[in-house]
């Protein structure tokens, strides 16, 4: 990932958030983020299928990519997922760095 860094917190509930964002003003680099938030959900499709929805249902995994379009040319990817502790687990084995 070059664009997309995730936070990841684990709520009460035991259910995780992923959250990444990118600004950029370059449209050569926002599709750049764009592929990479593409790629994440590809990604989440091929490694849990049938089971995206509300995780505190049971589900592993759910999410909501936001893209705005800003004043001075800028546009912001927002990608929030929420997931459980499986799907947080390979997704950090898989696009995170060891600190995190």
């Amino acid at each position: 990932m070059r664009y997309l860094i995730f936070d990841i917190t684990e709520g009460t509930d035991g259910v995780f958030t992923l959250e990444a964002m990118a600004a950029t003003t370059d449209r050569h680099a926002h599709e750049e983020a764009k592929a990479e938030a593409e790629q994440v959900i590809a990604w989440a499709h091929q490694n849990f299928p049938d089971r995206t929805g509300p995780v505190e249902d049971g589900h592993a995994w759910d999410h909501e990519q936001l893209i705005q379009h800003e004043d001075g040319g800028w546009i912001t990817l927002t990608l929030s997922l929420s997931a459980s502790t499986e799907f947080v687990d390979m997704f950090k084995a898989v696009f995170c760095d060891a600190e995190q």
